[in-house]
């Protein structure tokens, strides 16, 4: 073989060593579906506040046995003054009960309100109705408040709460909902207003 030929036969060869080996793969990209569009909101950063449409809910029983109602199911229960508060994330809802000696009404609702004014962050002023609801009877008031901090990231947010009051025979009790400011609740809060009923 001639110098001119052994060169070439060695070029060739080299050749099909480059193109013939092992390729450096490039980047790859995940499917389309498992690519994130940006930053994923947490409940902290934008809680939307909206009750499931399948959530179940249990009946909640007054210490006194006065009255009953229906409350979420597998909402944390606290203990507060006169009553109880069920929470889930930033909804609540409070139920408290004393007794009194007159029934509540628009008028003396009104009256009462810098006390609840002065008990409320944030409080901005709303309305005053009577409503009807399954159980009977109650006094409605709506007004926007801030909501406790966050016990891990201190947030507050601005919270839409509806308190009724209901009345019978020298005892009040108070039912007091709470959820994010645009949250869709009407559902959830009509089966929780509507179930309350009387006992004795």
């Amino acid at each position: 073989m001639g110098v001119l030929a052994a060169t070439v036969a060695a070029a060739v060869t080299a050749v099909g060593v480059v193109s013939c080996g092992p390729r450096t793969p490039g980047p790859v990209t995940p499917p389309a579906s498992s690519q994130q569009a940006g930053p994923q909101p947490t409940a902290d950063v934008s809680p939307a506040g909206d009750i499931p449409d399948n959530q179940a809910f249990i009946t909640y029983t007054a210490s006194d046995y006065s009255f009953t109602l229906k409350v979420p199911e597998g909402w944390a229960k606290t203990d507060v003054a006169d009553g109880v508060t069920f929470t889930d994330k930033f909804n609540a809802i409070t139920v408290t009960s004393r007794p009194t000696v007159m029934a509540p009404t628009v008028d003396s609702v009104r009256r009462d309100l810098p006390g609840i004014l002065k008990a409320t962050p944030g409080y901005q002023p709303g309305a005053v109705t009577e409503v009807n609801r399954v159980g009977g009877q109650a006094i409605l008031i709506t007004y926007g408040a801030d909501s406790p901090p966050n016990p891990v990231t201190g947030k507050v947010i601005k919270q839409s709460v509806e308190r009724y009051e209901f009345y019978r025979s020298g005892h009040q009790a108070t039912v007091t909902l709470a959820a994010p400011v645009g949250a869709d609740n009407v559902d959830p809060w009509h089966i929780v207003t509507d179930s309350f009923t009387w006992m004795k």
